[in-house]
Formats: structure tokens, sequence, C-alpha cells
């Protein structure tokens, strides 16, 4: 019975959240359902001792990668930059390959640091243009958006500045850059089974003599001809976040050492705060590196930045919150199933997997 309701509870999370309802408002309901089948008197006290202490803990560890993240990517579309890096991929591997220049493009800004939430927004208008002038059905478009944003510059690449990287670093006490034979071996085969798949949609929509189609929803404006930021410069940004990453990962260890204390100048506190550096490191080096990006676009895009600062960098700040609160509502939901009997009994029988 215990089993029953960790799946239910999980079962209907995913069905709220599959149907457009906030996993904010749900995740708690669903991990408080659970509790409440398994001890109606641990209800309140799981919420307070363990779902909003899971919650804010998330928060506050990982709240500034979001942040930051969100920040650098609106930037890197408000200054131009990212519709350069397009332009320039388009022309290097050629519009005769449209879905491997969608892919690359994504590739090349998450990888840069570009928070993967921004990414889909940026790179729509030039896949939607380019997938019409290939004659490709649009429904490929999310898929090839996916592979290039979601999948092995997401977590698989080493040293890759997104959050979904980051997170296990505190945990074991690793760096963004561990693994990595393991983690370009598997960048490698994602890419070619994701491209090997995409493509072989894309043969098959041609037999059947499926084209892009015809009134469509949400198709963006053709984009005109405007004066595009150099390349070079407009990648600048990302090779400067990934070396940041880089140096600050190295950096930070031997300038902190294994622990940091210090003492608040607060009156009546007399007790250290102690920080463990060596679980911290690695955000810490992705918000050093993500400062670094976001000071160099505007040192190289000033005037198109200052003009959209105010605006872009609300609804930058707007996502980000949106985006850590759906992460860490998730967060304090597991934590809570994962108090429960019934996960106790799945956790137990994975372990004895020989």
């Amino acid at each position: 019975m215990s089993l029953l309701i960790v799946l239910a509870a999980l079962a209907f999370l995913m069905f709220v959240a599959y149907r457009g309802y906030s996993v904010i408002l749900f995740a708690p309901i669903a991990a408080l359902g659970a509790v409440l089948l398994t001890d109606p008197g641990l209800v309140a006290p799981m919420f307070t001792g363990l779902f909003m202490e899971k919650m804010v803990g998330f928060l506050k560890l990982y709240f500034p990668v979001f942040l930051l993240g969100a920040v650098f990517g609106k930037l890197i579309e408000i200054s131009g930059f990212s519709k350069s890096i397009v332009a320039a991929t388009i022309r290097v591997v050629g519009a005769q390959r449209a879905i491997l220049s969608i892919v690359l493009v994504c590739a090349v800004l998450t990888y840069g640091g570009v928070s993967l939430f921004v990414v889909v927004f940026a790179v729509y208008p030039f896949a939607a243009e380019l997938f019409r002038q290939s004659d490709i059905p649009k429904r490929l478009i999310p898929g090839t958006i996916a592979l290039g944003a979601f999948t092995f510059t997401m977590d698989a690449l080493p040293g890759t500045p997104q959050i979904q990287n980051i997170i296990p670093s505190s945990f074991f006490g690793t760096t963004g850059w561990a693994a990595p034979l393991l983690g370009t071996a598997g960048g490698v085969f994602i890419l070619i089974v994701g491209m090997t798949y995409l493509e072989s949609r894309r043969r098959k929509a041609a037999r059947a003599g499926e084209g892009y189609g015809d009134n469509l929803l949400n198709e963006p404006a053709p984009f005109a001809g405007e004066r595009l930021a150099h390349p070079l410069l407009a990648i600048l940004p990302l090779v400067l976040v990934g070396v940041a990453n880089f140096a600050f990962t190295r950096w930070i260890p031997e300038l902190y050492g294994e622990t940091q204390s210090f003492v608040p100048s607060v009156i009546g506190t007399a007790a250290p705060v102690v920080q463990d550096v060596s679980r911290l490191a690695a955000i810490w080096a992705v918000l050093g590196a993500l400062l670094v990006g976001i000071l160099s676009v505007i040192a190289f895009a000033w005037r198109p930045v200052v003009a959209s600062f105010a605006e872009g960098t609300k609804n930058a700040i707007g996502g980000a919150l949106l985006a850590s609160m759906n992460t860490a509502s998730e967060y304090g939901f597991g934590a809570v199933i994962a108090a429960l009997p019934g996960f106790l009994a799945v956790a137990t029988a994975l372990q004895a997997i020989p």
C-alpha cells in the first residue's frame, strides 16, 4: 500500500504538470496528500520541517545561478549577438543542413552559458524561417531545439554552466568539469543518435510529400537583413564564460581551502558561519563566470543593451523566479516522498540489484 501511495503521488504530479497547472501549487499538494494517506499526524510537521526546508535550501544554493543565467541570456538576445551567432552558423554549416544548423546554434548558446529557457525563444524564429526555406515540417522544430539545448550541452559535456550540471556538484563534492572523458563520450553519443533520428524523420516526411505546412500558428515575422555584430565578437562572451568557469574552478579551492568561516558583525552573534568550499566551488565558479559574461556583453554592446536593459532584465528575472520556484517545489516534493515508507521499499529493492 505504501508503494502505491508514492506512485500515485508521482503520477498525480506528472498529470497536473502536463495539463498545464502550476507545479509550485500542486507539488506540495501531491506530497502532503501522500503523507496524509500514510500518517495524517505528520502532515504539518512534514510541510514545515521537510518540504519548506528543502525548498528554501534549494533556492539558497541555486537561485543565483538561475538568475544570472537568465540575465546573461537576455543580454545576449537584446545585444543582437544571438542573431549574429545563428547567422554565422547557418553560413558555415549551410542552409541545406537546417536541422544540424539549429542543433549547433542551440549547443553553442547553451554551452556558452545562455539559459536553455532563453535559447528556446531566441532560436525559434530562425529555426522557423530556416525550416520554411528548406521545406522541412515545422513539427520537427521542437525536437531539433531540444536536442541542441536540452541534452548533451545541458548535462553531458564537461564544464557546461547549465544548472542541471551544477546541482550534483554540491552533493558529490565535484566540479562542473568532473568525468571529462565519460561526459564527452556521452555527449557525442547523444548528438549522433539524436541527429540520426531527426534526419530519419525528415527523410520520411520528404518521401511522404510533407513540407513545412500551411496556416500554422505562432509564425514569426521574417527577419530582415539588419546589420549584425561580427560573429567573433558575438561569440566572445560565451568563450569568456567557459574560460572563466574553468579558471575559477581551479582558483577558488586554492584561494579558500576546504572550508571558509567568518563571524557576522551583529551584536550578540558569536558563532562563526562556516562554508564548505569543496561543495560550493562549482556554484561559485559558475556565478563568477556568468558575471564575467554579463559584463563583457554590456561592454561590447553598450548602446543596444542599455536601451532595453530595464525591460529585458525584468523579463529575465521573472523567468528565473518561475523556473527556480518550479524546480525548488519539485525538490521539496522529492524530499517528502523520499521520507515515506514506500520510497524506502523501492530504494531497498534497487540496492539489492547485483
